[in-house]
C-alpha cells in the first residue's frame, strides 16, 4: 500500500464520526379552499436567523412566476435546487419528502412555505413549521392560501 493510500485508510475511521446523520422528513401541506387557479408554492429550509439553506420543492411549471414567491425567491434568486412539480389546486395536499440532518432537528431550523396564486395575493411565509421532535403530529396553521403545514420524521 502507497502512503496516501495507508494514510487515507488511518484517517477514515478516525472522521466517521463527523460524517452528518440525516432522516427523511415528510412535509404535508394542505391548501384551504379558495376560488382560483392553482397556487405556486415554495418549501424550503432557512436557518435559526431566517437564512435559506435549501430549497426543498417548488411548486408551479411556469419560472416567469416564481418571483411572486417573494420570500424564498428573494434568498435564492430562483435558484432551485431541491423538486419542482405542478401546482396545487384549491383545497388538495402536496406531499414532499427531504433528508434532513439530525443536527439541525431542535436546533432552530424551520421549514417555510410561501405561496402565490395568479391574479390574486401572494404570502410569503404563509406557514412556517420548526424543524422539531415536538413539530412532529402538530401541524400549523397558515395565513393565506395554505390551510395546514406539517411534518413527519
Amino acid at each position: 500500500m502507497t502512503k496516501p493510500l495507508f494514510a487515507a485508510a488511518l484517517a477514515l475511521p478516525l472522521l466517521a464520526p463527523f460524517a452528518a446523520e440525516a432522516r427523511p422528513v415528510r412535509i404535508t401541506t394542505t391548501l384551504s379552499a379558495y376560488g382560483g387557479d392553482g397556487a405556486y408554492l415554495a418549501i424550503y429550509l432557512t436557518d435559526k436567523n431566517g437564512k435559506l439553506q435549501k430549497t426543498i420543492h417548488v411548486a408551479g411549471g411556469k419560472a416567469k412566476y416564481h418571483k411572486h414567491l417573494s420570500g424564498w425567491y428573494r434568498q435564492s434568486g430562483g435558484r432551485i435546487d431541491g423538486t419542482t412539480g405542478a401546482s396545487v389546486g384549491s383545497g388538495r395536499k402536496l406531499v414532499v419528502s427531504t433528508d434532513i440532518a439530525d443536527a439541525l432537528i431542535d436546533a432552530g431550523f424551520e421549514i417555510r412555505v410561501d405561496s402565490a396564486v395568479e391574479k390574486e395575493s401572494d404570502v410569503p411565509a404563509d406557514a412556517r413549521i420548526a424543524v422539531s421532535k415536538t413539530s412532529v403530529g402538530n401541524p400549523v396553521s397558515g395565513r393565506g392560501y395554505v390551510k395546514s403545514l406539517a411534518i413527519d420524521m
